[in-house]
């Protein structure tokens, strides 16, 4: 496909992340950009002030006339997160349209670009948009394709003037695999979206699979103990060839040194919390330094870092209350998202509101989410968010409450949750999951600064 040639792109599903990546790089274009997305949200309101058209109702009435006929100028790109069953696909599928998914767009875009790809079950998206920040902080420049809004610049895109490209390689629906990086980084390969591979095994395959697609000359760095033969390795908690050391938090800032056999940076600070967050960083100073940024330019970057809107957000700190927001839902993201809560703030009592995502997950980790999840002080359990499921008989939250061990938990609806914030106000309240629990944050928000 030559991309100069599209003058009109139709996003099914364009109000997804990564879609609306999509969509805001077509725009920039000059590309008419339409779309249709199921419900609105600030995403899909922010594109439509940027000048994007989106419909919410799944009705081909709903597509325009010029774009109902096949062309070599119009684009249809599609997520596998929409229904099988939407009106709106099955009119561009059954009307012979050659249909793209947002995967193998990113990866036709890429093609041509010296491409930086960040993969990984968990912290694919704060490493990701660390690379991107250091790339365009300290000059070097970068287009960015993010799973997430970065705080420093309030979008998941980035438009550079040269031909780097950093973008999150996604594994779910093995997208990633239509990528053929510069240079790779892996952040973790734990088991999960086992709906789409069936077993662990199979998810550290498509993981393999993925490292071998490196453009010749290309390097791979991964986090050491994943079981890849080849690349740098890299950690926050043992060495290997690039490594942090000497961690400490002053002020509730974390501090660490980087560490490799050619270069070592002292005391940078880094704008995110959590041991995770120094080992995401690790992996993105050893991608700047291999590109030949200057220590200094990458210690200045770290520090200037905002991190991920809903990756350890700060939603109200203050005297009487810290609310944290994060997007973690996996065992492990949740694991190290409340450690670095209890880190920072060891005496504080830990009130933590989740909401499961999916069916297929909570069956798959419910031991593991109830594990992670006992080392809250009180629990509040939401139900569960299916997206694109449909309920498995006897998959419900109380999977997880069953075997939770913390001295407080329940199951509650988000009224309830909000109530027993309003009647407690807790000390320090973290809100997780990727449904629609980001609902709760502004109301929760008022509840905790009485606004």
């Amino acid at each position: 496909m030559d991309l100069s040639t599209i003058k009109q792109v139709y996003l099914i599903g364009i109000g997804g992340i990564g879609m609306s990546g999509l969509a805001r790089y077509f725009h920039k274009r000059g590309c008419q950009v339409l779309g249709y997305d199921r419900t609105h949200t600030e995403l899909t309101n922010t594109l439509a002030s940027e000048g994007v058209n989106i419909t919410y109702t799944d009705s081909v009435d709903e597509i325009p006339s010029g774009f109902r006929e096949k062309s070599d100028s119009l684009l249809v790109i599609y997520t596998p997160a929409i229904p099988k069953d939407s009106e709106i696909l099955n009119y561009f599928r059954n009307s012979g349209f050659d249909l793209k998914k947002r995967s193998q767009v990113l990866g036709i875009i890429s093609k041509e670009m010296f491409t930086i790809a960040v993969a990984g079950t968990h912290g694919k998206t704060t490493t990701s948009t660390m690379v991107a920040h250091i790339l365009k902080h300290s000059g070097f420049d970068c287009t960015a394709f993010l799973g997430g809004l970065a705080s420093n610049y309030n979008t998941n895109i980035l438009f550079g003037e040269n031909n780097v490209m950093v973008v999150e390689a996604d594994e779910y629906d093995r997208s990633f695999l239509t990528l053929h990086p510069d240079l790779a980084i892996i952040t973790s390969m734990d088991a999960d979206h086992l709906d789409i591979y069936g077993n662990d095994a199979s998810v550290k395959e498509s993981f393999k699979l993925f490292a071998s697609q490196l453009k010749a000359g290309g390097k791979l760095i991964h986090k050491k103990g994943l079981p890849l033969e080849d690349g740098i390795t890299y950690s926050a908690k043992e060495n290997a060839d690039v490594f942090a050391e000497n961690v400490f938090i002053q002020n509730g800032t974390f501090f660490f040194d980087f560490n490799s056999t050619d270069v070592k940076i002292k005391q940078i600070e880094l704008g995110l919390p959590g041991l995770h967050n120094i080992e995401n960083s690790v992996g993105a100073i050893q991608v700047a330094l291999l590109l030949g940024i200057e220590p200094d330019k990458i210690k200045a970057a770290l520090r200037d870092f905002r991190g991920v809107k809903r990756r350890f957000e700060y939603v109200v700190k203050n005297g009487r209350n810290i609310f944290i927001d994060d997007y973690a839902h996996h065992p492990e993201e949740l694991r190290a998202c409340i450690t670095a809560v209890k880190s920072l703030y060891p005496e504080k009592k830990l009130t933590v509101l989740f909401q499961p995502h999916l069916y297929t997950r909570t069956r798959d980790f419910a031991e593991g989410f109830a594990e992670v999840l006992s080392m809250a002080d009180e629990l509040l359990l939401l139900d569960i968010y299916p997206a694109r499921e449909l309920p498995i008989e006897g998959v419900n939250s109380q999977m997880i409450l069953k075997s939770v061990t913390a001295p407080s938990s329940r199951i509650c609806s988000m009224e309830e949750a909000l109530n027993i914030v309003a009647e407690n106000e807790p000390e320090l309240l973290l809100t997780v999951g990727a449904g629609d629990i980001d609902t709760l944050v502004q109301p929760l928000k008022k509840i905790l600064t009485n606004a």
